[in-house]
């Protein structure tokens, strides 16, 4: 598994990259605070921590003007690809906060509501160490309900009411999946995994729309069956491409270059896109495989506004939708 301080000893290449040095003490703290703790490891849970990541009555704020939202579709068509992602968050952690030091991530749990006993777990955000405890929490149940769709579009929904970022100047979120969400929120499903009580159904796609002016929303689309269902890809990217926009699918080659895909999306997006290529061949001597994740990247224009993406108009008094009359929603 990947570990935590500055040293890349084990790295393809050592010593080809090199942290920030302005960020060595703090690096080598992390090493040394996690060495106390011993060797990482990551075992799948019978059932999540729900003191930590119970979604019901919860809210969850950032101070960063960085923060940065993960939500991983955990159901058992994504097969290993949770537990490759969670193995490299000290690489997401240390890379990114070498570009911005005051980032805050938030790692959530995405499944299907009409079949599972926990298809939304949300954690605070949080940063170093503390991610690890959060990483520990989730419960991969590998379960779906088979048609296609899971309930991505309950998070979307907490995220909008419940999740404040009220300092944001860059927000992101970026969602790993292969399957569709529900055209509509429903509201027994609201009311009993999320506690808000709402007078009928929603709209996911203007969810999803409204989301956006809070934050700039990736999805990092895993090949469905692994890539035996070309069709069923088609599908799903044309139904998130309608609520988000083509340029926000990103389509992933495989699941140890998806959280790679993923740095080079936040290192682009803030302007340090060199130093992301000089740290993946550092990593990696396989020019296909570097190859790959910059091909996934290709949509992605280079070095992107770093400007705001938060709507502040956004930041005037409004009525949740809990509350909203139909006419409103």
């Amino acid at each position: 598994m990947y570990s935590w301080g500055g040293g890349t000893k084990d790295w393809k290449k050592p010593g080809a990259y090199k942290f920030d040095s302005a960020r060595a003490p703090y690096l080598d703290a992390l090493a040394k605070d996690a060495s106390k703790r011993g060797p990482r490891t990551y075992t799948m849970r019978d059932e999540p921590d729900m003191k930590l990541v119970d979604p019901n009555g919860k809210e969850i704020s950032s101070k960063s003007k960085n923060p940065l939202l993960f939500g991983i579709d955990v159901t058992g068509s994504m097969v290993s690809w949770p537990a490759e992602i969670f193995d490299r968050l000290p690489l997401i952690y240390q890379t990114l906060s070498q570009y911005r030091d005051d980032l805050e991530i938030s790692f959530s749990a995405i499944g299907d509501a009409n079949t599972d006993r926990f298809p939304l777990q949300i954690n605070r955000f949080g940063k170093g160490l503390d991610l690890e405890e959060h990483i520990k929490a989730l419960c991969p149940e590998g379960g779906g309900g088979g048609q296609i769709s899971e309930s991505y579009e309950l998070f979307a929904y907490f995220m909008l009411e419940h999740c404040k970022t009220e300092n944001a100047v860059s927000p992101c979120m970026i969602i790993y999946g292969d399957e569709k969400f529900y055209n509509k929120i429903d509201p027994a499903q609201v009311a009993h995994y999320i506690g808000d009580k709402l007078q009928t159904e929603l709209d996911s796609g203007s969810v999803w729309k409204k989301l956006m002016q809070r934050f700039d929303i990736y999805f990092l689309h895993k090949p469905y069956g692994e890539g035996n269902s070309p069709s069923t890809d088609k599908e799903v990217i044309k139904h998130w491409a309608d609520s988000l926009g083509r340029e926000r699918i990103i389509e992933l080659p495989s699941a140890e270059r998806a959280v790679d895909v993923a740095i080079g999306l936040i290192a682009k997006k803030w302007g340090h896109y060199a130093d992301f290529k000089e740290n993946l061949s550092a990593r990696q001597e396989d020019d296909s495989v570097k190859d790959s994740v910059y091909a996934s990247l290709r949509i992605i224009g280079k070095d992107m506004s770093t400007k705001s993406v938060v709507d502040t108009s956004s930041k005037k008094k409004t009525k949740p939708l809990s509350e909203l009359p139909d006419d409103k929603k």
